[in-house]
């Protein structure tokens, strides 16, 4: 006869707080891997948001829709600037040259207007003038080989010398240039007093630059090839992602951001141009972008991020406009010190996440 089971025949049960432990440990782990990649963002949004407070405390007249409608619209050329160079960043790559670009575009396309062109075309001229830029420092950066830093270096010399060559007095456009229309202000508040919300049609374009940048990034296919030359060129050339082609089409994404960037900037100044336009631009674009939590070598960054860098910077000049005794050169030193820090949290976070 078969024995019957006692007691200690059955089997023991297997604790199971450990393992839920353990499973709750992971996924917190897993949590905070991906919200590393927005933790500078974040951090550029709470500066922000700071920075417009204290603003606000201290000179008053910020929280108003005059004052908001402003600080948008001075940075619509600035948005759209960030948004090609959010992309040239992303993979790893770098843009020293919108600012003279910028200057070259607004330049030329006036002189262009001043011969008798339509004026429409002129406008198509300029950004196609940014985008041929582009895509020559493409060619040099995918076809010869050129690191990003030099290709566009060259560029930027080429393209402040051809702008000083056209002229070094400033040029008008005509008096029915499209510029005039592009700087119409469009009410969409009217306010007590002055305190109305404008728009501009130059800043329209700017929202729809990131608006369709976002869609690019997130929802094409070669936008999530961009995000994989950041990450490994040749780990995307195994896959079978067309690197080659995309790394040309990043640059002149950059540079015809450029060429309408000078667009909405020559609308804002009334249609003038200056061989001096855009001193500096290129470094604002890059800090802006940093700011924003995209990493300068490549592969994780948002092109929201950037907007909400630039609004960064356009506010630490609203500052410092209010205040009226802190001398403005103090701006740069100001960004460069929130460049260093934004930067060292980037390497902070990139450790950690070596580490893990």
């Amino acid at each position: 006869m078969t024995a019957s089971p006692t007691v200690t025949d059955a089997p023991t049960p297997t604790p199971k707080e450990p393992e839920a432990q353990e499973s709750r440990g992971a996924g917190l782990a897993r949590l905070w891997q991906r919200g590393q990649g927005f933790l500078p963002t974040l951090i550029a949004l709470a500066l922000l948001l700071g920075m417009l407070i204290y603003a606000q405390v201290a000179y008053g007249r910020v929280f108003h829709a005059g004052t908001m409608s402003d600080l948008l619209v001075g940075a619509a050329p600035m948005l759209i600037l960030a948004v090609g160079m959010t992309i040239v960043i992303i993979s790893a790559g770098i843009d020293l040259s919108v600012g003279a670009v910028v200057a070259f575009s607004s330049v030329a396309g006036v002189m262009i207007m001043g011969t008798g062109v339509n004026g429409w075309l002129g406008l198509l001229i300029m950004v196609a003038l940014g985008a041929l830029f582009g895509l020559v420092a493409g060619v040099m950066v995918q076809t010869f080989n050129v690191q990003p830093f030099i290709a566009t270096l060259a560029m930027m010399f080429l393209a402040r010398g051809l702008a000083s060559m056209l002229t070094t007095d400033v040029v008008r456009a005509p008096e029915d240039s499209p510029f005039g229309w592009l700087a119409t202000k469009w009410k969409l508040y009217d306010g007590p007093k002055v305190n109305d919300f404008t728009v501009t049609p130059g800043l329209v374009i700017a929202v729809l630059v990131v608006v369709g940048a976002v869609f690019f990034m997130h929802r094409t296919r070669m936008g999530r090839t961009v995000y994989g030359i950041g990450e490994s060129a040749a780990s995307a050339q195994l896959m079978g992602l067309p690197v080659a082609r995309t790394r040309i089409w990043i640059y002149i994404m950059s540079g015809a951001c450029s060429g309408l960037a000078a667009v909405v900037y020559t609308a804002s100044v009334q249609g003038s141009a200056r061989n001096v336009t855009g001193l500096g631009w290129e470094l604002d674009a890059i800090a802006a972008v940093v700011i924003g939590g995209t990493l300068l070598t490549g592969g994780a960054g948002y092109v929201l991020g950037s907007v909400i860098g630039v609004m960064v910077l356009q506010v630490m000049r609203l500052i410092i406009t209010k205040d009226g005794t802190i001398d403005p050169q103090y701006l740069t030193i100001i960004t460069g010190a929130v460049l260093l820090v934004f930067v060292l949290v980037q390497r902070v976070l990139a450790r950690k996440g070596r580490e893990r």
